[in-house]
């Protein structure tokens, strides 16, 4: 039998697993945090690499700046790099970074359309339950949009530490804190979770399978 720490409970008779003998198959069920995560994260990930990948024409004084994308007005004020001191000097980083973005994207939707179109609904479960290779792809591929998001995220920090903070060191210790470090750190924390969960997981159906006994639940 092959199943996953997440899925302890979809492994349970009230769960629609398949059989094949004595096999079960691998299954995979999210928490209910990842799945407000990705509510919460991926249209604000969207609405961030249209601002980066459409600049000039968003930022201050552009034609599609007004409304949607008036805050990073600010935004661009605290972070030179979303700023016009990163677009004139033609910083690439900034576009390099928000084209990332839409990978990463598009990955976690793979997910999202794989597990909402092929999971099942589990009674006394709060999320539907993916079993078989659909599971694995979906786990796998959110695993790895995850490692991405989160080596980005960090290579975005170290650039302004082995950069003297060049394009944050103006801010005060309190707009540094609210309007860079806490925005920017939840996509440190979240994707360091998914990559917990997910890629224990990943392990747990290896371990089983190499090994021919049940994974540990948790």
């Amino acid at each position: 039998m092959v199943t996953t720490r997440s899925a302890s409970k979809a492994a349970s008779p009230a769960a629609p697993t398949r059989t094949t003998g004595a096999t079960k198959l691998w299954a995979h069920a999210p928490s209910q945090l990842t799945l407000l995560w990705f509510a919460i994260s991926l249209p604000l990930v969207i609405w961030d690499s249209g601002y980066v990948l459409l600049r000039p024409w968003t930022m201050e004084g552009g034609h599609l700046h007004w409304p949607l994308y008036t805050p990073y007005k600010l935004y661009g004020e605290v972070d030179h790099v979303y700023g016009w001191k990163a677009f004139h000097a033609r910083n690439g980083f900034t576009s390099a970074q928000g084209t990332l973005n839409v990978v990463e994207t598009a990955m976690y939707f793979v997910y999202l359309w794989l597990y909402f179109g092929n999971g099942a609904a589990v009674a006394g479960r709060a999320t539907r339950v993916l079993t078989g290779r659909p599971a694995a792809v979906a786990v796998l591929t959110a695993f790895s949009a995850a490692v991405m998001t989160l080596s980005k995220t960090v290579l975005y920090w170290l650039q302004e530490y082995f950069s003297g903070f060049d394009n944050i060191g103006h801010n005060s210790l309190r707009d540094l804190v609210f309007l860079w470090i806490i925005p920017n750190g939840l996509w440190l924390v979240f994707p360091s979770y998914l990559i917990y969960v997910m890629g224990g997981e990943i392990i747990d159906g290896l371990a089983a399978a190499s090994t021919g006994v049940p994974a540990k639940f948790e």
